[in-house]
């Protein structure tokens, strides 16, 4: 196991970012972010009984001071000059499908403030621990990797406090690639089109079977991918869906 370098997760939870953090954890040590201990403490616990290393931090992804305090945090734990192999940003706000004129304007306060100011604060707390990462030579290319969705890219009616989060996130990704990638970290977004199978939508699409649903573990499998992209084929931008899903 890679002792230099962490990898660093944002948006645990009991789909993607439980998986994404498994999948990095066999490699390297593992930061869990999310803002109630519930979400990390398990899958901490879980991943250090099975021989890998993690610890978990209470942080708000929306409040650029906590983000801060959750660097400091990593830093007494892993050493001033600690360097990030990986960074990944899985948290989104704003979801709510209902007519625009009846969202209430907390909705559209989440969506900007989660998906597009976290994404912003999480990048600028973890950027100088992934050129860290640059520098200690790490085996991969550093990779910031964000969590997108179909909101990302089309704006369905009644979709509109998520889309709007959603759109600037994507934004940002483009921005970070362009400027950071010539720098050594490779920055990408993941377009997840569809329903993700986890516990809380197992009763969902009964009728197409379980094919349906997007295999966390798989898109865990497809950010590792991305993470281990030689600095010659960087690939800024992918889209995930089942086969059945219309797109």
């Amino acid at each position: 196991m890679a002792s230099k370098l962490i990898a660093i997760v944002a948006g645990v939870g009991p789909g993607t970012g439980a998986s994404v953090a498994r999948k990095f954890a066999a490699t390297y040590p593992v930061v869990l972010l999310a803002r109630k201990p519930d979400n990390y403490e398990g899958l901490a616990e879980e991943i250090n009984k099975s021989g890998g290393k993690a610890i978990g931090i209470s942080a708000d992804v929306s409040d650029s001071k906590s983000l801060k305090s959750a660097v400091e945090t990593i830093k007494k734990e892993f050493g001033e000059g600690v360097g990030a192999a990986a960074a990944i940003f899985n948290a989104s706000g704003g979801f709510l499908r209902k007519p625009f004129l009846e969202v209430p304007e907390e909705v559209f306060s989440q969506s900007i403030d989660v998906s597009a100011k976290g994404g912003i604060y999480f990048s600028q707390a973890t950027l100088p621990l992934l050129l860290k990462g640059v520098e200690q030579k790490s085996q991969h290319p550093p990779a910031l990797i964000f969590t997108g969705a179909t909101a990302s890219v089309k704006s369905n009616a009644q979709m509109a406090s998520f889309a709007t989060g959603k759109w600037a996130l994507r934004a940002l990704s483009q921005s970070l690639a362009r400027e950071f990638g010539p720098q050594g970290v490779h920055v990408s977004h993941a377009i997840i089109d569809g329903v993700i199978d986890i516990p809380r939508t197992r009763e969902w699409l009964p009728q197409f079977g379980p094919e349906a649903k997007l295999s966390a573990d798989g898109i865990a499998n497809d950010y590792w991918w991305l993470h281990t992209q030689p600095v010659t084929n960087f690939t800024w931008e992918i889209d995930l869906r089942p086969a059945v899903e219309k797109w």
